[in-house]
């Protein structure tokens, strides 16, 4: 694929940016691959499956437990980032994951390289999600699947209803947008599949959620969006360019927090899932 300016990950690769990203399994955020990958690692165990956007690696190392006598490549776009993966997986005493850096939009791998080649939160991010669909599906072999899972950003849900937390969330959104990004990734996911040449036939759609509910899984998102809005680069351009004021960047700092302490406090959100199955 010829080479071509795309966005940035607005975020960044920070380790307070990315914290609560290691929250995620296999099994609280790729549920929808679990089944295929004990399916496919039955019939060969020998499996080759690539994870394109690996990040910090938790859901990487936990889908490799699936297929113990196979082989998974982790790729990101950030060298300090697939380290830190790597660390995880030692920790986990897994050790069949090796590590690439690689842009979605040009996989240096050969066409039909994969048996399964997943991603997660990728595409949502993504100027051209459908260039890097087709790219997933060209180095996945026949037969084999591309397992897709993208969160729809206008799809939140949480309690209590503070007016500071609704207004993160509209402002994150418009922030997320104007990088060139989606807000609306997990409705699209199918249409963009389909405009990357997959049939509807060979396509499971689906939809997931995220609860944050206890204290354990609502600690690191909060602790994760505090740090976001006083440190985080895009949230510093908004406090420049007047997007945003201090007192309102306090305020929601102060609502997360006590959000992360409330009993019943809870965020719900919704993902698109597709499962595609290689023609």
């Amino acid at each position: 694929m010829a080479s071509t300016q795309h966005n940035s990950y607005s975020i960044g690769h920070a380790l307070p940016q990315v914290q609560h990203h290691e929250w995620r399994t296999a099994e609280n955020s790729a549920a929808h691959l679990i089944p295929h990958l004990e399916t496919s690692a039955s019939q060969n165990p020998h499996l080759k499956l690539l994870d394109v956007g690996a990040g910090s690696g938790t859901i990487t190392a936990s889908l490799a437990k699936y297929m113990p006598e196979g082989q998974v490549t982790a790729t990101d776009i950030s060298d300090d980032i697939l380290q830190r993966a790597q660390f995880h997986a030692a920790k986990e005493g897994v050790k069949n994951i090796s590590y690439q850096r690689a842009s979605v939009y040009e996989l240096p791998f050969a066409e039909s390289s994969f048996d399964v080649t997943h991603a997660h939160q990728v595409l949502t991010h993504l100027d051209a999600p459908v260039d890097a669909i087709r790219e997933m599906l060209r180095v996945t072999k026949p037969g084999g699947i591309v397992s897709l899972r993208e969160a729809d950003l206008r799809m939140w849900c949480f309690w209590p209803e503070v007016p500071a937390l609704q207004r993160f969330h509209e402002l994150n959104l418009e922030q997320h947008i104007s990088n060139g990004a989606s807000g609306t990734a997990g409705r699209e996911l199918l249409s963009w599949v389909l405009k990357a040449g997959a049939k509807r036939e060979n396509v499971e759609m689906s939809f997931g959620t995220w609860c944050f509910g206890s204290d354990r899984d609502r600690k690191p998102w909060s602790d994760s969006m505090v740090e976001r809005l006083q440190s985080g680069p895009v949230w510093g351009k908004a406090l420049e360019n007047g997007t945003v004021k201090r007192e309102e960047v306090e305020e929601m700092v102060d609502a997360w927090k006590t959000w992360a302490a409330t009993e019943d406090a809870v965020l719900g959100i919704v993902n698109g899932e597709a499962i595609i199955r290689k023609a």
